[in-house]
Order: structure tokens, then sequence, then C-alpha cells
């Protein structure tokens, strides 16, 4: 999109103007890089200053308080708004359809209408494109693989056999759906490798970051819900279930067999044993360990994890434990001179 007035963006974003609704937007920028032709945005009173200071034509609020004056587009959920805002100034490129002549694909495989595969990509035997599937650059997908429509694969990712992949889904560089589970029977010292023959589902919507791996099941499936996003360099283990609309931060894993509920947020580096059940809604804060099943709706730290005000109090006692040392020193001197005494 080229440049628009305040007020036509307010009508496409649903929101209400505050001030010149003839000015003119040529596209987001940051609050201290924007000027007169820009829009910004605010969601966070950390940055309140700069919103009041920034040069900005207009700016995408919640509420107009505390910017009298100033031009605004009024919305209900600016964040929300905002990605919307990019995506109409910056819509996403589709690449052409059509196969790149060194990309390779099996005489079985299927390809619907509007597909691009690129260069030096590979499809397997029997495999399915749908509608408008991107395959970037090296791409591979496997015999028997599905992938659903205007699903969209970076270069280098890798669907391994049999594995199913739902309708648009964005999976970033590097990822890897089907790579073998960590499975193997230790016997007289000695680690035996246990077949990986099952395979992993990723359903409608669901976004995979870089170099994210996902491991296929011994039996059954591994399974990504509806709506799920996943950050960068995440392992999500054999057998894992992860429920719908749940939330993966930076190198966060989930050990085999572990079931997430809808809606669970684990935030960075935090990880999860095998065989355990995180309940819906449950958030589990940065670096935690889970070592055993959550309640609906609960918040869990530390490791071996508990619930989040009980490790907050436990953080708190423990800076004041040098204090109760010097203290109880001082009175078992004290006692011994009296005794002395």
């Amino acid at each position: 999109m080229g440049a628009t007035t305040l007020f036509e963006l307010a009508e496409r974003l649903g929101g209400a103007v505050i001030g010149d609704g003839g000015v003119e937007i040529r596209g987001v920028r940051p609050l201290g890089d924007a000027g007169p032709e820009h829009l910004s945005f605010y969601h966070n009173r950390r940055y309140l200053q700069a919103a009041r200071e920034s040069r900005a034509g207009a700016l995408l609020v919640a509420s107009p308080e505390g910017f009298l004056g100033r031009n605004l587009l009024v919305v209900k959920e600016p964040y929300a708004a905002l990605a919307e805002a990019l995506g109409l100034f910056h819509p996403v490129a589709h690449p052409p359809e059509g196969v790149h002549p060194t990309a390779v694909l099996a005489a079985s495989a299927r390809i619907a209408t509007g597909v691009s595969v690129g260069p030096h990509a590979t499809v397997g035997e029997r495999a399915v494109l749908g509608e408008r599937a991107v395959l970037g650059a090296g791409c591979f997908v496997g015999d028997d693989c599905e992938v659903g429509i205007d699903t969209f694969l970076h270069p280098n990712v890798v669907i391994e056999a049999r594995c199913r992949v739902g309708a648009r889904c964005i999976l970033h560089a590097g990822v890897v759906v089907g790579s073998d589970g960590f499975g193997f029977a230790s016997v007289k010292g000695e680690h035996r490798k246990v077949p990986q023959v099952g395979i992993v589902v990723v359903e409608d919507d669901v976004e995979l970051g870089a170099n994210v791996c996902v491991d296929r099941a011994t039996l059954g499936e591994t399974r990504i819900g509806r709506g799920s996003k996943v950050d960068n360099l995440v392992q999500i283990a054999h057998n894992v279930q992860v429920g719908e609309h749940c939330l993966l931060v930076a190198q966060s894993g989930v050990s085999g067999s572990t079931e997430l509920g809808h809606h669970v947020v684990m935030a960075g580096q935090s990880g999860a044993v095998g065989h355990i059940h995180i309940a819906e809604r449950t958030v589990v804060t940065a670096k935690t360990g889970v070592t055993e099943d959550t309640a609906p709706g609960s918040m869990v730290s530390g490791f071996p994890s508990r619930p989040h005000r009980e490790w907050l109090k436990a953080q708190a006692y423990l800076y004041q434990l040098e204090d109760l040392r010097r203290r109880v020193h001082e009175l078992e001197q004290a006692l011994a001179a009296r005794s002395k005494s």
C-alpha cells in the first residue's frame, strides 16, 4: 500500500481518529525513528515519554489520555492493529507459481495450482502440496508427506516421510519435522536404537521458528495443535502433544510423551520432563524445569518447578541467609561468652 490518509487507515483498522484525519501516512516506524509521514504506536507505559516526544504524524493508541493535541488512531488492541498496519504497508510477496528447473519432484507427487517450488527443493513419492503452498530453496518434503494450502516453507525446511503439515502454516529456515525421536534401550552398557515409526502432525495456522525440531513419534503421532506459535531453537520430542494456541518461546524444550493443554505458555529456556500433563493456560516462566503435572491456569517457576508465588518467597528468603547466618553466629558467640562467665 502506498500513501494513505489517517482517516482511510482508521477505516481499514477499525479505529477512530482524533485530530487531523487528512494527514498523509506513508509507513510505520518506531517512536524514535518516525517522522511526520509515519504512523507509530504506543502500548506500554514504559514508552510514554518517548511517545509524547515522537515526531510521528500519528500515533496508534488504546486511549487518547495524555496525548492532547496529537493525531491519534484509537483502537482497542494497538499491538494487534500494528500487525495489521504492517501487513498493509509491507504485504508478503508470494513467489511466482511454478517449479524451479533445479528442483526434483517425484512423478507420483501431487502438486496443486498456485504452488511455488524453489531451487534445489525435493518432493518425494506420493507427497501432496496444497494450493498456493511455497517451498523455499533447498526444502525437502519426503515420501507420503502432506503440506496444506497457503503453507510457506522457508529455505532448507525438512519434512520427513509421512508427516503432515496443515494449512496456512509458516515454517522458518532450518525447521526439521519428523526427525527420529531420541529412543534407546540400554542393555549391558550399550544403547540400542528403538525404531521411531510414528509421524508428526502439525495442525493449521501453526508457526515454527528457525531451527525448531519436532521429533516423530515412536508409535502414533507427535502433534502440534492449531494456532500454536513456536519460537526459534525449540525442541519438541517424540509423542509430545501440544494443545491449541500454545506459545513456546526460544530454547524451550518438551520431553517425550508430555502433553500440553491449550493456551500453555513456556517462556525462554524453560523445559518439561517427560510423561507429565501441563494443563491448559499454564504459564511456565523462564528457565523453569517442570517436573510434575500442573493445574489449569497455574504459573510455575524454578527447578524443580513450584507455584510462582512460593518460588518468589523462597528467592526472597535466599537473599536473607547471609544476614541470618551472621546473626546466628553473633548469638552463638554471646552464648559461649555467658557460659564461660
